[in-house]
């Protein structure tokens, strides 16, 4: 059974790499975030006269 040369066997781990680093990226950037909403928050002013 041959064995496989040191150059082969760096090819093979550079494409696998790549590959694997792609998919990585890919679903990394492929999904889309959700939105964040605020919610409705309504604010009452309070007015007070100061009568000294």
């Amino acid at each position: 059974m041959p064995q496989m040369a040191p150059l082969l066997w760096l090819n093979l781990f550079v494409m696998f790499s790549t590959t694997f680093l792609m998919f990585l990226i890919l679903n990394y950037f492929i999904k889309v975030p959700a939105k964040i909403e605020k919610p409705e928050v309504s604010y009452t002013k309070n007015e007070m006269n100061w009568k000294w």
